[in-house]
């Protein structure tokens, strides 16, 4: 049986940020945050990592990582950009935002033949979800059969800002119903709420949310694929749509061609939206070394 894959989304532009987050150092020893992930993964027993990142930051993305780590797991390199996989009758001149998560999943379909994990770059999952992952890839995983890691909704904020999130619904039975995309959740007076295009919405703090971290069958591809095309075609002058993962998910739920299971793995997180993100990181990454959670130095 061949070990899955982890499918790292470290294309973004880091805007909000201000600068290139996915290749920024914050552990003890100039680590970043992907290089936990890996860490992670290898110990869960993945056998492969494919990076999606943008064309400017390629060359150094593999100076960076292949030294630190490219003979204890394969590398991939996949370049995301406004051209990969888009018909040249729906490119557009004026198109400046990348198409999201959906489009870069489909840019690495082609050095993935397995089940396979999907994270972001700046976010830190924590070891039991990676092992969630792993188990469940390589035991439970079926064509109609995939899985999203949930997190308490609580647990998944920023103190500097607002943030996006997929907020769930969980059947009785564990399995994903359907996710909103909530582009606007913070903390305030009274609670946890969204507001956006003159919405407020209070979400439930135990709500499970998706922070991207997905187990596919290699099948979804296919699925993506088809759902693209529909996309481009109905937001061809839309120049700030983007084409997320949890639209492919509600897709297949809702045509009854899969199911996503939600996992309990998602025990921590942490991650970097804003500048002021990173002293807090920095100092999580540091409180785990000194617990033992992860060795002096991961390489």
């Amino acid at each position: 049986m061949n070990k899955p894959t982890l499918l790292i989304l470290a294309a973004g532009m880091g805007s909000r940020y201000g600068g290139d987050k996915q290749i920024d150092a914050f552990g003890p020893n100039a680590e970043t945050i992907i290089e936990y992930s890996i860490f992670d993964a290898i110990r869960s027993g993945f056998g492969k990592v494919v990076f999606v990142v943008r064309q400017e930051i390629l060359e150094e993305s593999k100076e960076i990582f292949i030294p630190r780590f490219g003979e204890l797991i394969q590398i991939e390199f996949v370049v995301q950009s406004l051209k990969n996989g888009v018909p040249e009758e729906y490119q557009h001149p004026d198109r400046k935002k990348p198409y999201g998560t959906a489009h870069a999943l489909l840019c690495a379909k082609e050095v993935i033949n397995e089940p396979f994990a999907v994270i972001n770059a700046d976010d830190f999952y924590g070891q039991e979800a990676f092992q969630a992952l792993g188990n469940f890839l390589t035991h439970d995983v079926k064509p109609d059969l995939h899985c999203m890691v949930g997190y308490a909704i609580k647990n998944v904020l920023s103190d500097y800002g607002t943030v996006s999130r997929g907020v769930c619904d969980v059947s009785p039975e564990g399995m994903l119903t359907g996710m909103i995309e909530r582009t606007a959740i913070s903390k305030k007076e009274g609670g946890i709420f969204h507001e956006a295009d003159g919405e407020k919405l209070k979400i439930d703090a135990e709500n499970p949310v998706s922070m991207n971290c997905w187990g596919f069958h290699q099948s979804i591809f296919e699925q993506t694929e088809k759902l693209w095309l529909s996309f481009l075609k109905e937001n061809k002058e839309n120049l700030k749509s983007e084409f997320y993962i949890p639209k492919v998910a509600n897709s297949i739920i809702t045509e009854g061609i899969g199911k996503v299971k939600i996992l309990e793995g998602g025990k921590v997180w942490f991650g970097v939206t804003y500048a002021q993100d990173k002293e807090h990181v920095m100092k999580e990454l540091k409180k785990l070394h000194a617990e033992g959670e992860y060795p002096a130095k991961l390489w």
